[in-house]
Formats: structure tokens, sequence, C-alpha cells
């Protein structure tokens, strides 16, 4: 990806969407936005348990807690499975690869119609959720050497789990934006931006934040 067709995406997709659980945004704005693997961090989280959250699969949230700190909640990957992942990764790849490679990362939708698909999921759609609205140029300018682009949704494998590597994440210069032009419409063409380990000033970039169950801003 060139400057003109990163000045293209921002454009066509001016705002970053992420979704959290009901009630941390306060967490989140004191403390930063964390991977798993942050947070995991920030809670001095030893082993075995640590592998438990970070390298299997999670069904439910799971409630982590830390000296001094107030809990925090570890979301679930409902979307994903084991079974999925080892029909979608190449051999060399185990599903605890995966999880480690996406819980090291913070991930952002780069359309509200994707964002809707995941809050209007069957598993997610009677529950409430702090919606952060982020200024996706701003983050950009701030974070760029720690973004990665991909053109999938890497952390779901149901219904269909769709073969995946690594390789599906690009930094930006190396993301191949003029091919995803060609076959996708212009809020598709990028469909996750994840950032390595934290965005620590991410209320710098934050337009607003809802609750939002299902599509309804509460």
């Amino acid at each position: 990806m060139n400057e003109v067709e990163l000045e293209e995406l921002v454009t066509n997709c001016p705002t970053l969407y992420h979704m959290a659980e009901r009630g941390s945004w306060v967490s989140i704005r004191r403390n930063g936005l964390m991977s798993t693997s942050a947070l995991l961090d920030r809670y001095d989280i030893k082993q075995p348990r640590r592998t438990e959250i970070e390298s299997r699969h999670r069904p439910e949230g799971v409630v982590i807690e830390g000296q001094g700190l107030t809990p925090a909640v570890v979301r679930d990957q409902i979307p994903m499975s084991d079974e999925g992942l080892n029909r979608a990764l190449p051999d060399r790849l185990q599903p605890a690869d995966w999880y480690e490679l996406l819980n090291a990362k913070v991930f952002f939708w780069l359309s509200e119609t994707r964002l809707h698909r995941m809050t209007n999921a069957r598993a997610y759609r009677d529950r409430e959720h702090d919606v952060l609205e982020v200024d996706t140029g701003s983050l950009v300018e701030a974070h760029r050497d720690a973004i990665w682009l991909c053109p999938y949704n890497s952390g779901c494998t149901k219904p269909m789990p769709h073969p995946r590597d690594e390789s599906i994440f690009a930094r930006i210069q190396n993301y191949r934006y003029a091919y995803w032009r060609q076959r996708r419409s212009r809020r598709e063409r990028v469909v996750e931006l994840a950032v390595d380990h934290a965005v620590s000033d991410i209320e710098n970039h934050v337009r607003r934040v809802v609750v939002k169950r299902g599509t309804e801003i509460l």
C-alpha cells in the first residue's frame, strides 16, 4: 500500500470500531486498550492459567484479578473452535499458535457493517457492549509501525473455516490494497486493523463510546 492508497483507505473508512465488555471503557480510558497478552502481563497471570487463557480456546469470558487492580474480563472466542482451526490452518500451525497470534493484538473493524455482524450474532445480540468509535487517521498516524492489516475475519471459523496462516496479516506498506480494490467494495478492502500488544493512548483517538445491544444504541 502506497501513501495515496492509504489516504483512500482512511477516507473510505474514517472510523474504526472495537467491541469491548460492557462497562470496560472507564478502565480502558485510564490504562489503554490492551490485547489479551498485554492484559495478562498487567495482571501478572502465571502459568498454567496463562496458557489456558492465551493458548487455548475460550468458550466464554474469563475474569482475571490482580493485586490492587480492578477485575477485568478477557472476552470469549465463540466464533472460533479448535476443530475449525485444524481445518483452516496448514500442518505447521496448531490452534494454540493461532490463539497466541491473535491474543497478542488489539483488533478493530473498519466498517460498522462488520461490527454489526458481531454485535448482532446469535452469541452476542442479547448482550450489551461498550463500542469504541476510533478516528482511523489519528490512530494510523500515531501507531503506524505497529499496525497490521487483514482482508479477512481472522478470528472466525464458523460456519466455514477458510484457509489461513500468519501471512494474511501485513504491515501497511506491504498490504496488497490494489489487489483488493479490484475485488472488494470500498469498505471491504481491509476487514481488520490490528495493533501489536496495546494502544496505550487510545483516549487520544476515540471519537465516542456508545453502549450497544445488537445494532441498537442504548
